[in-house]
């Protein structure tokens, strides 16, 4: 199994980021460059090899993304799938936006291009036969957004943030990286097959979506709650509530188990920072209410869930 590579522009001196930032972005992805409106960058990437998956988890200020084809030789997709912000890509005149949740199909033997706001994205590069047999319409799927707000797209989500949690301490194990790849493939088609949804429901769908989004992008806010998520939806409180009902929770709930995960994710992406600059970061205004609610939630003290330590070792 291949390190996990990490890399950060912050001990480059700010003339000389795009560059560096440029150098790193064609070695993980060949063919791959960065512009910036100036000097004023910052960025951070994790790079993982999994198998036959090629993979990144990046986050970095606003910037635009563009690619030259590949190599034929071995067919292969790649698909961004938005954490925070948003992005608008765009291949052989096909466009398509993307939200919090969402993701999106390309392929890396044509051109391509994407406008990144402040953001957050994984990124994966994969063999396009394994999922061309669970979903055979893959080609027709290409630049079309893929909702990340029905039930499949939030697993695949979810799955995706898994996987990086354990980078670090996974062991080399094949069969371990044969299991993820096929895990991988199956959540693909699942979400894909997912976002297909009939007319009558897109209206729902896309309320929905629209409510989860405005969720994931002010999670740092101490003050979001039910009525802030209402006025910036322009919907009613008794609207957001229903949504969430559909989900078989409540606003408040929701929140508060997407903050519990993301700081779970950052505590091991994130060494360098420390547990109270995370839960201060993600809303928690108490470093003594968030370690309880995380021990609450995964059943160990954040300090301890960073280390690695399962709860049964805590006894």
């Amino acid at each position: 199994m291949a390190t996990l590579l990490k890399y950060h522009t912050r001990d480059v001196a700010p003339p000389d980021r795009v560059r560096y930032w440029n150098e790193i972005a064609d070695r993980v992805f060949t063919g791959t460059f960065v512009q910036v409106p100036g000097e004023d960058f910052a960025g951070r990437m994790l790079s993982w090899r999994v198998g036959e998956l090629d993979m990144i988890r990046t986050d970095s200020t606003q910037s635009a993304v563009g690619r030259t084809p590949m190599a034929q030789d071995d067919e292969r997709l790649i698909l961004h799938l938005q954490c925070r912000g948003s992005s608008e890509h765009e291949q052989r005149q096909a466009e398509c936006a993307l939200q919090p949740g969402d993701f999106v199909l390309a392929s890396p033997h044509t051109p391509y291009s994407i406008k990144l706001t402040g953001h957050e994205m994984l990124v994966v590069e994969f063999p396009r036969a394994p999922l061309a047999e669970r979903f055979p319409c893959v080609d027709d799927a290409l630049m079309q957004r893929m909702c990340g707000a029905t039930p499949g797209g939030r697993v695949f989500h979810d799955f995706l943030l898994s996987l990086w949690q354990q980078g670090e301490r996974a062991a080399e194990d094949p069969e371990w990286e044969v299991g993820v790849n096929a895990v991988f493939y199956d959540m693909v088609a699942l979400a894909m097959r997912g976002s297909q949804r009939p007319s009558a429901q897109i209206g729902e769908v896309d309320l929905r979506r629209r409510v989860l989004a405005m969720v994931s992008a002010h999670l740092d806010d101490p003050a979001l709650r039910t009525a802030s998520i209402a006025d910036a939806c322009s919907i009613s409180v008794r609207t957001v509530q229903n949504v969430f009902a559909t989900m078989g929770t409540t606003p408040t709930a929701w929140i508060l188990d997407q903050r519990l995960r993301r700081a779970a994710d950052r505590l091991v992406a994130r060494p360098d920072a420390s547990i109270t600059e995370i839960a201060f970061a993600l809303g928690f205004n108490d470093s003594a209410y968030f370690t309880r609610c995380f021990r609450q939630q995964f059943g160990v003290a954040p300090r301890d869930w960073r280390l690695g330590r399962s709860g049964a070792e805590q006894e």
